[in-house]
């Protein structure tokens, strides 16, 4: 399975990065887990500590330097650089943005995507930058929205963009909007439909660079180059929030939304693909699961109803074991080592097995309302909360 995924992260990623950076959501591999070893201590020591505004984007680390966004409050977002070692401010650049408080803190939501010597970020509203990632310079930016009309999803435009060769695929319209990374300009767009909140899943089909979106109705898969649909598998969720980036492995693909809806193993190769399992023991409203082993591990439920951290069987479905202190948290992973951040912002982190989650690790890292995924580069962990609270912990990896 690495080995796979080793090879899909060449496919996509023009420029190589060093070894134990994460220069997208999701990192290097697309799915959430970092190769490092990691041996911290029970109470993580912290490197150093940064405010950067509400919201919810994670992080993105290459280079020595690490990437985030936030809202000051007051009408602007904020794209951020620091140096990774020691939190320093290298460059920051504002513009004009909506908080969007609806039904929660409001603030951004996308993640930055480091692409060799460029950064590209993705706001609520359709604001598509390209920056000179040393320096912060702005290379080029555009409202694709407002250029194209298109809607906008009750909550904003979530995904990162994902690179693929020259070109970037945002998940806006129906089935995505791909742009010449180098000027900006539009190569296709798909209907003028509902989108949905996940970052576009990278994935190659019958040897072509292709891509998994979430809409606002269903699951679809396209050539990037072409925006041609290879499969649509309808997913209907209240208030369509297909959040959850899929994970796919040998020939088959997990998909798991909030609201009720539930997940399912798909097997792929035919239009729509096909149903091995599905049931409700896993509602990713809004964070991806892991795939580790045979197993997935995730936060099932809403976050206004009991949700917790949950271990699946990748191939029946079958739930192995609960942890209702992760609550509407987030879970992260180094090799064998899950990394939970609790919605309140306690830290565990303990072996990843079938038979039941025990930390070796728990501390109080931060306080608030805590959604957003913590990155793992370098030995360094970053976290954050809603109010834009940032610390960067000491992990010991390698």
């Amino acid at each position: 399975m690495k080995s796979n995924l080793a090879l899909l992260a060449l496919v996509f990623t023009a420029s190589l990065t060093h070894a134990g950076d994460w220069p997208h959501w999701r990192g290097a591999s697309f799915d959430g887990i970092s190769t490092e070893t990691i041996k911290p201590s029970a109470a993580p020591k912290t490197l150093w500590k940064a405010q950067v505004g509400i919201g919810f984007s994670s992080f993105s680390v290459a280079a020595g330097r690490v990437y985030t966004m936030g809202h000051d409050g007051c009408g602007k977002d904020t794209v951020w650089c620091f140096d990774a070692a020691n939190g320093k401010t290298v460059w920051s650049h504002s513009y004009d943005a909506d908080l969007g408080d609806k039904y929660f803190e409001g603030g951004t939501t996308g993640t930055p995507t480091v692409d060799g010597d460029r950064v590209f970020t993705l706001s609520r509203w359709g604001d598509v930058f390209c920056f000179d990632a040393a320096s912060g310079k702005v290379v080029w930016n555009r409202n694709v929205r407002q250029d194209a009309d298109l809607r906008i999803p009750d909550w904003g435009f979530s995904g990162s963009p994902l690179v693929s060769g020259t070109t970037l695929l945002l998940n806006m319209a129906e089935s995505g909007v791909v742009l010449d990374k180098a000027t900006g300009k539009t190569l296709w767009q798909s209907k003028n439909k509902d989108a949905g909140y996940s970052t576009p899943y990278p994935f190659l089909a019958d040897g072509k660079k292709s891509a998994i979106i979430g809409s606002g109705r269903a699951y679809i898969a396209v050539e990037i180059a072409t925006g041609n649909v290879l499969w649509t598998f309808d997913w209907r969720t209240s208030y369509g929030v297909n959040a959850a980036d899929p994970i796919v492995r040998d020939g088959q693909a997990f998909i798991s939304s909030g609201y009720e809806k539930g997940c399912a193993l798909l097997k792929l190769g035919a239009n729509p693909p096909t149903v091995v399992w599905t049931h409700k023991l896993m509602r990713n409203q809004m964070s991806p699961s892991l795939l580790i082993g045979g197993h997935i591990y995730g936060i099932d439920g809403n976050e206004s109803k009991n949700p917790m951290l949950k271990c699946l069987d990748w191939a029946t479905g079958a739930e192995k074991w609960t942890f209702p202190e992760a609550g509407c948290g987030t879970v992260a992973a180094a090799g064998d080592q899950l990394i939970v951040l609790s919605d309140k912002g306690e830290l565990s982190i303990g072996k990843a097995t079938s038979e039941a989650f025990t930390p070796t690790v728990r501390a109080q890292v931060l306080t608030g309302r805590c959604w957003t995924v913590p990155v793992i580069s370098h030995g360094r962990l970053y976290c954050r909360n809603a109010a834009g609270d940032v610390v960067c912990l000491d992990v010991g990896g390698n």
